[in-house]
């Protein structure tokens, strides 16, 4: 896969389907393309989780917090959302995200620097952030 073309599927889906339904996903999907555009950096879609655990709603909300073209590790993911220590559980609630990009568990990584998992896959997490650091580099 090329830095400069967006990947057509993640996690074995369609990045973009055909069928666009509704406002809100038209709104989405036009989001999700200026992402791979590089044009947005930041989604606006109001996003609700219906589902998770208490402290998997915590750790996807707390992704929201990490700014585009930066990463934060496992342990300050498990410190901000108040349980020190639980960086392997915080791993297990990214691994758990819904919504990947549009909640960036991307942008977390092992303490070493190291790509961990990521449900899409470690290669299209590389991507992603190669793609997040050259939008930094172009501002």
């Amino acid at each position: 896969m090329g830095k400069d073309k967006a990947p057509d599927e993640i996690g074995g889906r369609k990045v973009v389907p055909a069928a666009r339904r509704n406002e809100a996903a038209r709104s989405f999907f036009r989001e999700l393309d200026a992402y791979f555009d590089g044009t947005l950096k930041e989604f606006r879609q109001a996003v609700r989780f219906l589902r998770g655990t208490d402290f998997e709603r915590r750790v996807w909300d707390a992704l929201k917090e990490i700014p585009y073209g930066e990463t934060r590790t496992y342990g300050w993911m498990a410190d901000r959302v108040g349980s020190p220590g639980a960086a392997r559980a915080a791993g297990r609630a990214l691994g758990r995200n819904p919504l990947p990009i549009l909640i960036p568990c991307h942008r977390v990584i092992g303490a070493d620097g190291s790509l961990t998992g990521f449900s899409c896959g470690v290669e299209i997490k590389k991507w992603l952030l190669e793609h997040e650091q050259q939008g930094r580099r172009e501002k």
